[in-house]
């Protein structure tokens, strides 16, 4: 049988950088006289017992491996060829590895064999015994060993160490250029592939007194030309120097008196040069020994900026150029572009010093610089500009928003820098609208109210609030309005409507995060209306986003806002889409249904209006429960507004219910619950008699008075019930059941009683002749005799909303609290 825990596939790193699979066969290890050493072996299971060869690699004591994942191990021999097994099980996998650590002498729960445990003893004795690795002489016909030597030291640290010191302390690296330059004169081939992986193993060694020697201007363009000849290119070289020097151009927008930022600049785009283009892509294990020339460009950029930002003349000739009206526009372009850049490298600085760096910016007048440019045709240009716009409001929204209600003051409202932001914003030529996407965020960011502050002097959102909705508002509405007159759409193409979605979206925000300013603009304004022209567009993408505008209003549950919907008719045009839709099942009939819903649960004004005013059309709907819920919910509404006397009855009567928090029934309650149906008497009531004899007297004129409305309530009652039985049979059938919020019923008993049902033996209503409850019936004084049960508790009368409308009553003392429930024949 196949031991599938030694199963594995073998992969190899190709050119590109891409895992080639190999084959699949089973892995064992053991001694091979020919690698004279313990090594893994890969058999290929197509093959049988005695398959063909995938692997045949030595267990080097110095190669790391690596485990990752739990299933994959993964090395790269000393020809820098790049390996992995991955297991089909754990278990196997932490067979092999169990081995590898072995033949190493590391600890198995190490995830890499080479970096976390420290060499082994022979090693130190030999650290011990001998100051440095002797490097042979820099000779070209030594070339050979060196690079041998240098390949054979990378995989230990140890060693790595020594040999970054020997190179170090002998000058090593301006003799190996030296030859460099001999080999190119000779055209030695051979010599310069030595050369290339010489110089490749410099790097690794990861040390930063070498890249000083090797990024000098003496040495740099020599270490880039022997990196040029890659073996693997054979007799065809790059030519990355030619491009460095004659197709690359410095252009120096602004003359840079200063010898050493220049040169620093220089070196800093060459060592970015060579990692992005020069050096080839890092194995597994060589991308942490490149992470000193990482930090060494990033310390460059950080150098040039602290620079750059100490020098006052440079910076104060590059703002009064950019706003200078006389400058060309490829000046300009060159000035808009170096500031870009400049604002791309602080992103490297540390908190504080980014933070001094935009105050060094503002000071210079960074804003009203960009409020010159972003007012110019150019396209190139206002890109640029908005890009160092957009690192600004990120990194200091407050700043921005100081500086536009400042200037708000003397400039008129078209020249204001937010509203060239939202005019750049509505003109955007991109057919996707990228760049009004990016607008967009900056204009949000800016009129959050989280990222504002409040002093003891002032509140920053009141006060930028007041003059966005003062001086920006109509700017950023003004497409939105001017598309949607006379109530219906002027432009219905792709881009338009991604613009309108776009604004619609920024409004939707301020719904939810301004109060009172955005109502008085919606109002004012009739808003709604024009967005909800939307709805009729032929994207649904801009109709959705219409609806959910409308559903925030409708969310906030606020008064302002529903006379306003109902004053002006603004379901229509969502109904009409509702019924355009048909029975199509898509967002549109999921989002309107929705909407409908919360508006039955939560807000009654909308729910006559939306019943008083919209029935016939959607009545007629029966895949949803929605609309008969609304005219349910209006109907008792009605009721309760037509008879104010029993809405004030129904409150006492919840007030004098018998409650106990945390409930738990008496013997003879739960003998009541749990007894048949058959065996009540006919015309017998369950009520809780009071022990309280002379209460129970002086309150029956009381009761009888209480009653009275009741008894008339219940008789018209009766005279709806065949209309409930219509409404609630309609639903029943679409559902094959009643729905739950009709019902009442006992738990854990076979009596249910249903409100809209006639009444039975079992159960009376209050009030109807004959019932013990009623004026005139046998038992005088005794309260109303229906007993019903809702969440556990026990009541006198229950109606289907009492959960929304009950209220803590004031007149709990009028009658002493309900004992136990006796059974009164009749």
């Amino acid at each position: 049988m196949t031991d599938t825990r030694r199963r594995v596939k073998v992969y190899t790193l190709n050119e590109d950088r891409q895992w080639d699979d190999r084959g699949t066969g089973h892995v064992s290890s053991g001694y091979v006289e020919r690698l004279k050493g313990m090594s893994l072996l890969v058999r290929a299971e197509s093959d049988g017992e005695s398959g063909s060869l995938l692997l045949e690699s030595k267990i080097n004591p110095n190669t790391a491996y690596q485990k990752q994942q739990d299933t994959l191990i993964v090395w790269s021999e000393a020809e820098n060829y790049d390996l992995a097994l991955s297991f089909q099980e754990k278990a196997g996998c932490d067979e092999i590895w169990e081995k590898i650590c072995q033949v190493q002498g590391k600890d198995p729960s190490v995830d890499i064999t080479q970096e976390l445990v420290d060499e082994s003893e022979e090693e130190r004795f030999d650290d011990m015994s001998s100051p440095g690795l002797e490097l042979p002489p820099c000779e070209l016909g030594r070339l050979e060993e060196l690079a041998e030597l240098v390949a054979s030291s990378l995989p230990s640290p140890l060693r790595r160490e020594k040999l970054a010191l020997a190179v170090e302390n002998e000058g090593y690296i301006r003799k190996l250029l030296e030859l460099f330059r001999q080999c190119e004169v000779l055209e030695n081939a051979d010599g310069l592939h030595h050369l290339y992986e010489i110089v490749k193993g410099i790097f690794l060694l990861n040390r930063t007194a070498l890249f000083e020697v090797m990024f000098s201007e003496e040495c740099i363009m020599d270490v880039i030309g022997c990196l040029e000849h890659d073996p693997a290119l054979g007799a065809a070289p790059r030519r990355h120097r030619d491009f460095l020097t004659k197709t690359a151009r410095f252009k120096e927008v602004i003359p840079i008196g200063d010898p050493e930022l220049r040169a620093k600049i220089h070196q800093t785009y060459r060592v970015q040069y060579i990692q992005d283009m020069v050096l080839p892509t890092p194995s597994v294990f060589e991308e942490n020994m490149l992470s000193t020339l990482h930090s060494f460009i990033f310390f460059n950029k950080v150098e040039i900026v602290g620079m750059l930002q100490d020098d006052e003349k440079f910076l104060t000739d590059l703002f009064a150029q950019l706003t200078d009206e006389s400058t060309d526009d490829d000046k300009r372009y060159e000035l808009v572009n170096f500031l870009k850049e400049f604002c791309a490298f602080s992103q490297t600085l540390q908190p504080q010093n980014r933070e001094a760096f935009f105050k060094t910016l503002s000071n210079m007048g960074v804003l009203p610089a960009l409020e010159v440019v972003l007012g110019m045709d150019d396209v190139q240009v206002r890109g640029a500009a908005t890009d160092i716009f957009s690192y600004l409001v990120e990194y200091n929204p407050s700043m921005v928003r100081e500086f536009v209600m400042q200037e708000s003051q003397q400039n008129d409202d078209d020249i204001l820098l937010i509203n060239l932001i939202i005019e750049h914003m509505i003109c955007d030529t991109d057919p996707e609208l990228g760049g009004a996407v990016q607008l967009m965020g900056l204009l949000r960011t800016l009129v959050d109210p989280e990222n504002m502050l409040a002093t003891a002097n002032k509140t920053e959102k009141t006060e930028f609030l007041s003059f966005f909705y003062k001086h920006c508002m109509h700017v950023l509405s003004a497409p939105l309005l001017a598309n949607t007159t006379d109530d219906k759409l002027s432009k219905d193409d792709f881009q338009t409507s991604q613009l309108l979605a776009l604004i619609l979206e920024l409004l939707t925000f301020c719904v939810e995060h301004h109060t009172y300013h955005i109502k008085n603009y919606i109002i004012n304004k009739d808003v709604l209306r024009r967005v909800l022209v939307l709805t009729a567009s032929q994207h649904a993408f801009l109709a959705l986003c219409a609806l959910r505008f409308m559903r925030r209003i409708i969310g906030l549950k606020d008064e302002f806002y529903n006379r306003y919907i109902i004053r002006n008719f603004l379901f229509e045009p969502v109904v009409k889409a509702f019924l355009n839709n048909g029975t199509r099942y898509n967002l549109m009939n999921s989002a309107i249904i929705e909407m409908f819903e919360y508006v039955r649960v939560d807000v009654k004004s909308l729910t006559a209006h939306i019943v008083e005013n919209y029935w016939k059309a959607l009545e007629d709907v029966n895949y949803v429960q929605t609309f008969k819920g609304l005219k349910l919910r209006y109907e008792q509404q009605r009721e309760r507004q037509d008879n104010p006397k029993l809405d004030s009855m129904r409150s006492i009567l919840r007030n004098h219910r018998f409650r106990r928090d945390a409930r738990t029934l008496d013997d003879d309650e739960e003998m009541w619950f749990n007894a048949d149906e058959d065996e009540l008497e006919d015309g017998e009531a369950v009520v809780p008699p009071s022990d309280n004899k002379t209460t129970k007297t002086s309150g029956a004129a009381e009761n009888e008075d209480l009653m009275d409305p009741i008894s008339k309530f219940m008789e018209r009652k009766k005279l709806k019930d065949s209309d409930d039985k219509e409404v609630l049979g309609k639903s029943s059938s679409l559902s094959g059941r009643q729905s739950p919020s009709f019902k009442l019923s006992f738990s854990g008993s076979t009596t249910k009683t249903s409100l809209s049902s006639p009444p039975s033996s079992a159960s009376l209503h209050p009030g109807s002749p004959g019932s013990p409850g009623s004026p005139g019936s046998g038992t005088k004084g005794s309260p109303p005799t229906a007993v019903t049960t809702k969440g556990g508790l026990v009541g006198l009368v229950d109606y289907p909303d009492d959960d929304e409308e009950e209220e803590d009553g004031e007149s709990k003392e009028e009658t002493p609290p309900l004992s136990k429930k006796s059974k009164l024949s009749s």
